[in-house]
């Protein structure tokens, strides 16, 4: 921690020689991405904290990181010692971090941050809540690249092409409903900076985030051109024959900043709060931003019936690595040394013999009481080791040309207590009854979540996250607008009403700190249902056949509906992935997906 504290104090002094007061260090790239390359780790770099969300603070005498509550337990123990307080964002009396600013910088102060890494949205909100105290930005400089000695250069991973017979549909198509979007918002210019719309409109992939299968670029569109920044070394030949049978135009990554200066006149549509400040301060000095949602949002997440179909493909080749994961697991528990780290490692190279080219995020592989904290990344200096007793939870996906996974069992190792053997039943109550709601066209996430917590609220109990996030196709595990989760905030964009083709998490959980943990996930997919007076029904479909453990599962706590839906899931596990097993496996497989109750 002493070098965390070091690396503050130079930052201090740099604010200092610049008359800055408070310096902002978001998780986040020049494209608003949640995961970020190791060039981007800057908030990482100058607090400690890992974690894949957070914002800090530096001041003069005070440091502070505002983070979710899927990260509490987590960031408590890696920022202990540092000097920077936890601010644990939704509590009671925990100020935002607009409302700290508000409070505690002086009037006539100077905020700063590297405009490149903050959007315009965040930017003027704090613009406006700061208005009454004269606050000014300083943007034009990156502090902690200043101080950052060895920081990692930008990845620059070659750009492939995503054949159509895995997207469904052309780029070309993609770009003729794009611009009649821009048609109908008067919009002469669009500017695309988020990497997984941009990945979609073109039909590319690349490999500058882990797990997230983009390409570092900006993407501009007009009626009769589009330019394309971007490393020019990670375009092939054929790649840049493929961009100018589009119509695509390349250009260096950093020219989009002095090509968006000589824009004038314009009435440029742009997603405000995902498109960097420095970068819309130069579109806005002599144009109108239409600030709208990227119409590539909504489109890249009602998946065509090519990537659902491909989709089912991909989760068939991850449900037979998972099985035989899980077989191996409880075959093998008090047999042969296990650690969270070594058991993460099988299970990754599993996915890879399966066709995945890599895992959608970095696996959470969790042991006992380190399951309770939500996004646990074991470390191999200090993971757990395996023992046959208790719980263990598995959080992981593959990225596959049929497109992207993520699925989470928890499985007991060996003797369970009641406790663990109760919130593991409702766990899976949850996750069920979710995952058979039927709901009229229009709902949204916020009031499906109900239907997930009920059961858990009903005993007092709770968890602090999501119930369900939308699912890119070999793009973002995260993906917008859709999401399922009863809080909402204004700084989300992820309560647009279920659509056809929309594909989901189902994941539901519990967490109890110095204890365990438990979720369980699957992946869903809307579809449409019947039809009456009343107007059009949605239901889901599920895309993950995996076995989930029935041995802690305590059946009186469950009604005969939640029997039936358990039942039928694993008669369709065994159905579709037992013909891909050995004979010993597949053994295995119908004991552990045995109709319960009869």
């Amino acid at each position: 921690m002493s070098e965390i504290r070091e690396r503050i104090a130079r930052l201090r002094v740099l604010m200092a020689e610049r008359g800055i007061d408070a310096y902002l260090v978001p998780t986040s790239d020049y494209h608003e991405s949640e995961y970020v390359g190791e060039h981007f780790a800057c908030r990482s770099y100058i607090t400690g904290f890992s974690g894949s969300a957070g914002t800090a603070l530096i001041m003069k005498d005070w440091a502070g990181l505002w983070t979710d509550g899927r990260y509490f337990v987590q960031a408590a123990k890696e920022l202990s010692g540092s000097g920077v307080e936890l601010m644990r964002m939704g509590q009671p009396d925990v100020p935002s971090l607009e409302e700290y600013l508000a409070e505690h910088l002086q009037a006539g102060g100077v905020l700063g941050f590297d405009g490149s890494v903050v959007n315009g949205g965040l930017a003027e909100k704090l613009l406006v809540r700061l208005e009454d105290k004269n606050i000014s930005f300083s943007y034009k400089e990156d502090l902690i690249g200043a101080i950052w000695k060895a920081r990692p250069p930008l990845s620059a991973e070659p750009m492939w092409i995503l054949e159509e017979r895995y997207a469904g549909t052309s780029a070309l198509e993609k770009i003729r409903e794009l611009r009649a979007q821009m048609e109908v918002y008067h919009a002469d210019m669009h500017v695309l900076t988020t990497l997984d719309d941009i990945a979609w409109l073109l039909n590319v992939r690349g490999g500058d985030i882990p797990g997230n299968p983009v390409v570092l670029s900006y993407l501009v569109l007009t009626q009769d051109e589009i330019r394309l920044f971007v490393n020019p070394v990670v375009v092939s030949e054929k790649v840049k024959r493929y961009l100018t049978g589009l119509g695509v135009d390349l250009y260096p990554y950093q020219d989009i900043y002095t090509y968006t200066q000589q824009i004038s006149g314009a009435q440029v549509l742009l997603e405000t709060e995902k498109v960097n400040y420095g970068l819309i301060q130069y579109v806005k000095e002599h144009n109108c931003i239409i600030d709208r949602m990227n119409p590539t949002a909504l489109a890249k997440a009602c998946k065509n019936m090519t990537e659902i179909e491909n989709l089912k493909t991909a989760h068939i080749k991850d449900g037979v690595a998972m099985t035989k994961y899980l077989y191996w697991l409880k075959t093998n528990i008090g047999k042969i040394p296990m650690t969270e780290c070594s058991a993460a490692g099988y299970l990754d190279r599993l996915r890879l013999e399966r066709g995945a080219l890599e895992p959608s995020f970095t696996t959470i592989s969790a042991y006992g009481k380190n399951a309770a904290l939500c996004h646990y990344h074991a470390q191999p200096e200090s993971c757990a080791e395996l023992e046959p007793r208790g719980l263990y939870l598995v959080d992981s996906g593959g990225q596959y040309l049929e497109g992207t996974t993520d699925v989470t069992r928890t499985v007991s190792l060996g003797p369970v207590t009641e406790k663990e053997r109760e919130h593991y039943t409702l766990v899976l109550i949850s996750m069920l009854r979710l995952a058979h709601v039927k709901f009229l066209k229009g709902c949204t996430g916020l009031s499906l979540d109900y239907v997930a917590r009920e059961p858990l609220w009903q005993k007092g109990l709770d968890y602090n996250h999501g119930t369900g996030h939308g699912v890119g196709y070999l793009l973002n595990v995260h993906e917008r607008p859709v999401s399922i989760r009863f809080r909402t905030a204004q700084e989300r964009q992820d309560s647009t009403p279920f659509l056809p083709g929309m594909v989901c998490s189902d994941e539901p959980g519990i967490y109890i700190e110095g204890s365990h943990g438990i979720r369980t996930e699957n992946m869903v997919f809307c579809k449409e249902d019947e039809k009456t007076e009343f107007g059009q029904f949605l239901s889901f479909e599920y895309l993950t056949y995996v076995p989930i453990d029935l041995e802690p599962v305590d059946v009186s706590l469950m009604e005969p509906r939640d029997v039936s839906y358990l039942n039928e899931y694993h008669a369709q596990v065994y159905e579709k992935i037992s013909p891909y097993l050995t004979e010993e496996e597949r053994m295995w497989l119908r004991e552990s997906t045995r109709p319960l109750g009869d």
